[in-house]
């Protein structure tokens, strides 16, 4: 992340994965609260199809019962970021997406203290700023940071307030073992202005059609890690975590064409109260060993993994008339759904990287999940008891990994891995009377093979090409179902599976260097196609075949480049960006409807132009313009939450930026 040139202020998702292949962006809580992206084809909602973590520690609210990564570091603080999918992902958790680790920077330990610092004015009134100061003093080495951004957003009645804060301190015990203390919290309001109809974004994507709806979550997430090296050999950690806090929205659904008006006397409608409370503990212990097997060089890698979890669900409360951010209810008020899912949950992995040749390595690996979700609270609308109250997670997930060196620096990479998601609350709880739930509902399943070939070459040419399959079984959906009374009622259940094939290529090149400059282009490309090998939806009262359709906001091709000038004292990158149609249902709709909550979403195209300035050896001036060419466009048409129809992205926007860097040592 240091040389990277992107609007970290307002985590620019398409700026900071843009060497990475197939990333999905999906542009939903406004500019700089929330990194909502995926990979493969995979669902974009607050990355929730990745393992997230922060320092290794994990972050998802809830895994089993609502695994949105609501807590989001500022990007100022983040010193790298790990992603790692497909095969090599196993023994970190079982998410079709693989590990996504934010990894946080670390103090200075040659000085007690040091400071560093970045803050930002720009379009759409945003303010930002982030200061972080580390060191050592004694044996005690800390890094801490706050930070606080506020802006007007692109949309009327769409501003949004961010802060957050963070603070870690390490100590050795003994020469072999040391621990870790740290603790994260990030919180942010964002007023929702709604979803647009097509025609009104053709007319104006800068319209709202709610002045009322706010989200806003508020996490912590502490941990403490312990560290034990007793030889070269050898290296274990025991981290103990949680994530706890709140999602509240208080907000009026419904479509862009039910408008949010006050009667003739001026009275306003109730507005809907949500609120989750997530108390989730997780206990995970690692160890890795470099061993050998007969003549073969072989490290063994292992651990457990123990976590409770207990999501607390309050919805459909009937909330205030006013306008502003408030979760009281009216007099005499209740949730209509109040119900606790708690998951108990114990996993292992373990593998084995085996040296067969100099050049060929091969690594076998499994993990065993054996858990169980309970269910239990009221719906006023609906028995509890006739959904599934007892969900048992109980399988193991196979995979191997293999690479072979190549000549010229190159190395082949390949292998095939098991993946599942659990059943979560949405999937498990009938939104209306007239819903029932499959009481057979089964976890969905699959896995990914894959291969590619990596290196550089002479010239400083890098590359990374690779394909991949995608088998996802037990989606979950909608079917219509007829009782043995003739009545009709939807129901809940698995419909179908599906099948993504692509390719994915990744590309560095320097094309001239010269006394004060260097060039350098760039390229992250995916070609994927995604499609429904069986499955049935509903569809105007029936259930409709869905084999062979496409799968929702699943781009045929995600397509970045760019090229980077930098001299002595600065940068300049300019970026280009293109992702194609995508559908929003998997009926393929293509045609939107008058609500805007179905039809194909078009293809966009965006150029970005980011630079810096040293203006000494810590004072640095950092600048940007969003979306030169002021395209308007909007990533996904959400069929349910934040409202469905068109959401429109930002349009073109700068922003200006000074980073004071940490001073050298003198």
């Amino acid at each position: 992340m240091a040389g990277l040139s992107a609007n970290l202020s307002e985590k620019a998702g398409r700026q900071v994965f843009a060497e990475v292949p197939g990333i999905f962006v999906y542009d939903m809580d406004g500019s700089g609260n929330q990194v909502n992206i995926s990979a493969r084809g995979l669902d974009a909602h607050r990355s929730w199809e990745f393992n997230v973590r922060q320092n290794g520690v994990l972050t998802t609210s809830d895994v089993y019962g609502y695994p949105a990564s609501h807590y989001s570091a500022p990007m100022e603080a983040v010193e790298r970021i790990e992603l790692i999918r497909g095969t090599a992902a196993l023994q970190y958790g079982s998410q079709f997406g693989g590990l996504l680790n934010y990894v946080i920077k670390a103090p200075d330990t040659t000085r007690r203290a040091t400071i560093e610092s970045h803050s930002s004015v720009g379009s759409f009134g945003l303010r930002s700023t982030w200061n972080a100061v580390g060191g050592r003093i004694g044996r005690v080495s800390y890094y801490g940071y706050a930070s606080l951004r506020r802006s007007d957003g692109y949309r009327q009645n769409g501003p949004s307030i961010y802060d957050a804060e963070y603070l870690s301190a390490s100590l050795p015990l003994t020469p072999t073992l040391s621990v870790r203390a740290e603790a994260g919290r990030t919180y942010y309001r964002y007023q929702q202005p709604g979803p647009l109809t097509d025609a009104m974004f053709a007319v104006n994507p800068q319209q709202s059609t709610r002045s009322r709806n706010w989200y806003s979550p508020d996490i912590t997430v502490p941990s403490i890690t312990l560290s034990w090296t007793p030889n070269a050999s050898t290296r274990s950690t025991l981290i103990v975590s949680g994530v706890f806090g709140s999602r509240s929205s208080v907000a009026v659904g419904g479509f862009a064409t039910a408008a949010d008006t006050a009667s003739r006397t001026g009275v306003w409608t109730t507005r809907q109260v949500d609120v989750d409370r997530y108390s989730s503990r997780t206990a995970e212990w690692r160890l890795q060993h470099d061993t050998r097997l007969g003549a073969w060089p072989m490290t063994l890698s292992g651990g457990m993994a123990a976590s409770d979890n207990d999501t607390h669900r309050r919805q459909q409360g009937v909330g205030s008339r006013g306008s502003d951010f408030s979760l009281a209810l009216e007099p005499g008020g209740n949730f209509k759904r109040d119900v606790h899912y708690r998951t108990r949950n114990l996993a292992a992995h373990l593998e084995s990287a085996m040296q067969i040749t100099s050049r060929w390595t091969i690594v076998p690996g499994v993990r065993v999940e054996r858990g169980t979700t309970r269910m239990s609270g009221r719906l006023a609308y609906y028995d509890p008891t006739d959904t599934p109250r007892d969900i048992a997670h109980r399988f193991p997930l196979f995979g191997v990994r293999s690479s072979w060196v190549l000549p010229a620096g190159a190395e082949w990479y390949g292998g095939w891995s098991q993946a599942y998601r659990p059943m979560i609350l949405k999937d498990v709880l009938p939104e209306t009377a007239s819903e029932r739930t499959d009481r057979s509902l089964r976890d969905a399943r699959g896995w990914t093979v894959e291969s590619g070939v990596r290196g550089s070459v002479a010239g400083g040419l890098n590359y990374d090409v690779g394909a991949f399959v995608m088998r996802y079984a037990n989606r979950f959906g909608l079917l219509t179902v007829t009782d043995t009374t003739g009545t009709p009622y939807t129901y809940k259940t698995n419909v179908g599976t599906t099948r993504t094939a692509g390719l994915e290529a990744r590309v560095s090149l320097p094309i001239a260097i010269t006394s004060s400059v260097a060039w350098r282009v760039f390229s992250a490309t995916s070609l994927m196609d995604a499609r429904y090998a069986q499955g049935s939806v509903i569809s105007v009262g029936r259930n409709a075949d869905i084999s062979g359709n496409e799968v929702e906001s699943a781009p045929r091709l995600i397509a970045r480049a760019g090229l980077t000038a930098r001299g002595r004292r600065g940068d300049v990158t300019a970026q280009f960006s293109h992702v194609s149609r995508t559908y929003a249902d998997a009926l393929n709709t293509v045609v939107p409807s008058v609500t805007g909550a179905v039809g194909r979403v078009p293809a966009y195209t965006v150029t970005d132009l980011n630079g810096s300035y040293a203006l000494t050896a810590r004072w640095q001036l950092i600048g940007g313009v969003n979306n030169v060419f002021n395209t308007q466009y909007f990533t996904k048409r959400p069929q349910f939450y934040p409202g469905p129809g068109v959401w429109p992205s930002d349009g073109r926007s700068w922003q200006l930026s000074v980073r004071v860097r940490p001073g050298t040592r003198e």
